[in-house]
Parts: C-alpha cells; sequence; structure tokens
C-alpha cells in the first residue's frame, strides 16, 4: 500500500464500485458500490441562514427508541425532504453484434463503427442537500460515467417528485465524493454534516437513498463498527460500519444520528450476492466535510505522501518481532528520491508512530499522512533490526493517479488484478475507446521492470481489451509503445492525438511501433473500432 494512494452504492457496486473496487478478503466474498439502476454506484462552509430540512435545528430533537416499537417516523419527516434521488444519462461505447462489423456490409445493419456502437445508458444513485441554495453531495461514482462512458446529464430528483437539472461542481476520486450544484427559486431543504467522531458501536443510525431505483427507501440500524479498514487499501479506506440495510441504489446517501445530522455518506456493501446482508460502509463526515467544503470553494486538494508501501503488521510478524498486535505497518519498497528515503526509511522497518499518531488498522499509516499537509516536517518512530529510532520526514505533495499508477506497475500482475489500470480515463479515454489498450507513460521504475534502458521513452501497455485487434494479434500487458504512425509518443496525449488525426483522415488503422522484452522493436498496425 502507497501512503499517496489514498480512495451502499449504486447500481453495481467499492468493493465493486457501487461499481467495483474489489475487497480483498482471503475468503473472496464479493462487496459491492451502490449505483443502481441500468447501467453502470468540518466546516462547512455553508450559507448561513438556511432552514434545516423542513424545520429549524431547534426542532432536530434527539429521537432516543426505547424498545422494539419505538418509531422514528418524526424524524424521518424532517430528514427525507432533503435527501435526493441522482440520476445521469450518458453515452457509452459497445460492442456491435453486427457479423460483417468491420466489412463494406457493416452499414446494412446500421453500424460503420468496425463493430462499436454508441448506448445510451443510465445510473441511478443518492445525495442530500447540504445548503439552501442547492449544494448536493454524492459519492463520485455515482456522476462518473465509465471509462467507455461520458455524462450527458445529471439530473436531480427532490422527495416531492421536482428535478432540477445539475451541474457537477467538483469531485475527488481518491475519497469517492463529488459536489453538484442546482438551482431552485426558493430555498431548498438541507440537512448538515454532524460530527462522526463521537459515533460510537451500538448508536442508532437511519439511512435514506434510493436502492434499486425504487424512490425514497428508510432503512435504520446500528453502527456496527468504527473507522473500519476492509482491506482495500488506501488513504480512505477508515469507514463508519452499519448494519442498516443499504443496497445498490443507496450510494452518495445519506447516513443519520439521532440528530438528523450526517455523520456519513453511505458508500458500500460487503456482500457475497450483491444485496445487503447487514454490511454496509459510510464514509465518515469527519473525512467527507472538508474535502467538500474545498470542492465548493473550487481548491485544490492536496494530500500528504512519503513515497512508501507498506503493509499490515501481521500476527506472525508482531510475534516474531516481539511487537504488539494491530500496531504498526512493514514497509515494503521505498520510492528513490521521495521524502521518506531522503529520511533513512528502509524495507523492513516497522513503522509505529508518525507524527505523534499511532499507527494501526483503524488509523494506517496513509490515513495520516494523506492528511498531513505538504511541506510538514514529522516525526516517524519506527523499529529497525529490534531497535527503536526516530527519522523526520519532509512531507511531499501526493503525485497524480498516473504518476502513482507508473510506480505500483508489475509487468506480471494479471491484468484484471491491477488496480491501476484505468489511469488514461482521467482523459479522453480515445486509446482505449479506439485501440483497446490501457497505457501508461514510461519512466525509469518501470523500465527497470521490464528489463529495458532507464532511459527508454515511450508508453508501457497496462491492459489489452482482448476483443479488440490488439488483443488479436497479440498485445499484451508490458509491451511498449515506442511510436504510432512513426511520430514517438510519451504521453497519452500524444497517442491520442495520432488516433484522432488517423480518424479525421479516414484511416481504418494506426501502425504502432512495439517494443517487448527480449525481442528487437517491430511495427504492428491496430486496427481502431
Amino acid at each position: 500500500m502507497n501512503p499517496g494512494l489514498e480512495q451502499g452504492g449504486s447500481a453495481p457496486a467499492p468493493f465493486e464500485q457501487e461499481e467495483t473496487k474489489n475487497v480483498r478478503y482471503a475468503y473472496g466474498v464479493t462487496s459491492a458500490l451502490l449505483l443502481g439502476g441500468a447501467a453502470l454506484s468540518l466546516a462547512t462552509g455553508l450559507p448561513v441562514g438556511a432552514q434545516i430540512a423542513q424545520n429549524d435545528a431547534q426542532q432536530m430533537q434527539s429521537v432516543a427508541p426505547r424498545g422494539a416499537h419505538a418509531s422514528f417516523a418524526d424524524l424521518v419527516q424532517q430528514l427525507q425532504p432533503a435527501v435526493v434521488n441522482i440520476s445521469t444519462r450518458q453515452k457509452i461505447q459497445v460492442r456491435s453484434g453486427n457479423p460483417f462489423a468491420g466489412t463494406p456490409f457493416a452499414d446494412l445493419f446500421g453500424d460503420q463503427g468496425g463493430g462499436q456502437a454508441t448506448r445510451e445508458a443510465q445510473s441511478l444513485g443518492s445525495g442530500f442537500v447540504i445548503s439552501a441554495d442547492g449544494y448536493v453531495v454524492t459519492n463520485n461514482h455515482v456522476v462518473t460515467a465509465d471509462g467507455r462512458g461520458q455524462i450527458e446529464s445529471i439530473t436531480v430528483t427532490m422527495a416531492d417528485g421536482t428535478e432540477y437539472p445539475a451541474k457537477l461542481i467538483g469531485r475527488d476520486a481518491p475519497s469517492d465524493i463529488a459536489v453538484l450544484k442546482i438551482t431552485a427559486t426558493k430555498p431548498l431543504p438541507y440537512v448538515p454534516f454532524g460530527d462522526s467522531r463521537s459515533a460510537r458501536v451500538g448508536d442508532w443510525v437511519i439511512a435514506i437513498g434510493n436502492p434499486f431505483g425504487l424512490g425514497g427507501t428508510v432503512t435504520a440500524g446500528i453502527v456496527s463498527a468504527v473507522y473500519r479498514n476492509t482491506g482495500a487499501g488506501g488513504a480512505y479506506d477508515r469507514y463508519l460500519q452499519t448494519d442498516a440495510s443499504i443496497n445498490r441504489g443507496n450510494s452518495g446517501g445519506p447516513m443519520f444520528d439521532l440528530k438528523g445530522q450526517v455523520i456519513g455518506i453511505n458508500n458500500a456493501i460487503f456482500s457475497p450476492t450483491g444485496g445487503s446482508v447487514g454490511i454496509g460502509f459510510a464514509i465518515p463526515a469527519e473525512t467527507a466535510a472538508p474535502i467538500v467544503a474545498k470542492l465548493i470553494k473550487g481548491e485544490t486538494i492536496d494530500r500528504g505522501y512519503l513515497g512508501v508501501q507498506i503493509q499490515p503488521v501481521t500476527e506472525d510478524v508482531a510475534d516474531s518481532l516481539g511487537l504488539a498486535h494491530n500496531r504498526g505497518e512493514l514497509v515494503q519498497t521505498v520510492q528513490p528520491g521521495q521524502p521518506a528515503a531522503n529520511a533513512g526509511i528502509q524495507p523492513g522497518d516497522i513503522v509505529l508512530k508518525v507524527d505523534g499518531k499511532e499507527v494501526s488498522r483503524e488509523q494506517t499509516l496513509s490515513y495520516i499522512v494523506a492528511n498531513t499537509a505538504p511541506g510538514k516536517r514529522i516525526p516517524i518512530e519506527l523499529i529497525r533490526n529490534g531497535k527503536r529510532m526516530t527519522l523526520t520526514a519532509t512531507v511531499a505533495k501526493r503525485p497524480g493517479e498516473e504518476e502513482l499508477a507508473a510506480q505500483q506497475f508489475n509487468p506480471n500482475q494479471p491484468q484484471g488484478d491491477d488496480q491501476f489500470n484505468q489511469p488514461q480515463r482521467q482523459g479522453e479515454g480515445l486509446v482505449e475507446k479506439s485501440l483497446g489498450l490501457s497505457v501508461l507513460p514510461m519512466n525509469a521504475q518501470i523500465a527497470r521492470q521490464l528489463g529495458v534502458p532507464d532511459n527508454t521513452s515511450g508508453l508501457v501497455i497496462s491492459v489489452v481489451d482482448q476483443s479488440s485487434d490488439a488483443g488479436s494479434k497479440g498485445l499484451q500487458r508490458g509491451d511498449i509503445v515506442l511510436s504510432a504512425n512513426y511520430t514517438d509518443v510519451k504521453t497519452v496525449a500524444e497517442l491520442e492525438a495520432i488516433v484522432r488525426a488517423a480518424k479525421a483522415e479516414g484511416r481504418a488503422a494506426v501502425l504502432l511501433r512495439i517494443q517487448r522484452r527480449g525481442q528487437p522493436a517491430a511495427y504492428l498496425p491496430v486496427r481502431m473500432r
């Protein structure tokens, strides 16, 4: 795990995010992000004087159920008007069933796209209004099209059925949070963020959302765990767990405490079936609220970074070193030239504390570092060869997703298991759509992993769509694209520009020069789709 690699759902499911984020448990049970529908899952700085839901804050009385027959009805009546359904309309490229695709007879079936067709798709999720002037919070995966799709529109539907077109104000993929804006002629009902830090196991919670596209649905339960680490990795693998039923389409919806405050954003479920089995996860308000405030202000979200890959200290490791269980993390690798390396941290070190905070399953090194301001000097307490020592590191700014993906590239890892196999999708995704390839810019680290000179330039293939022409011609993960149509390529944008130009000229293929480990470079024409 990398401290810089910081990230129930909508229709499909983080841990299927609610489309698909995989939770790697030993017993292999799938989990799901909570997007619904056909397709595809602080200080808030909010305006003062807005109404809270339909009532004043003073009316948000704690409803403490006593006994099995107590009712949440009064509280739900106050809260539900601020909970919304979110639907997106998008266009997505799909494989065509045309048997003559790519031939002169393709147009007989209305398909001239070389086996590709554009289809309209929808996704459904949930969200909640946090200000009277219409700011809406949801999950990023609810409003972000799949890599093959393009968002056409976002619609927010209020509890009373009123629909508003929504504008995407900002989104943050690592934390899976997005903010929308709708405009109404009157102040809207809204709900405030609460203090998730005060949540205790056993507290009552209420979840309101849009499971399976059914519309406003209310479920209740208790907090099952606080700061649950699911094993998915990253700085935001730190959730509130609940047994309140959360299903596909609940993604982005609020989890309320009995004061009517949002203490979590429903985000994922853990399930062997895709349906709720009483294990749901919500992003804590203490994590979400500061990010939401920055997105509203248009501020950049900077995260700290050390440049190490880590793993939890298992019981066996702890016993072999005489350490307490569930404490500390083991450094696996250290990135050259990064803060950890500069501070003298080495592979095999056991990190116990970072900036005075104990490292544990509930408070990982990734979480601590990501939430530390870049530029800050922090003490790092560790054990090396049985000796305790303290080093000082200056936290750097977390690199972009593409650079992080390059750092983690393993040419021998099955492409389906590579959680960083879609970095180019933050662009147009034209290379993937047209050539069936996911690519990463080369760097010295990847070059060493591939066994080629450090100064090799080009794009390394991370994923190949086996149904594409590139797949049928044997291109594979770890191959290097040196040039396209006789023009050297070093960035995804450069390859996209060549593909775009070829399409504009009516060409059916692009000539790639490919370098494979242990073999001379060779030219290979790849048909576009």
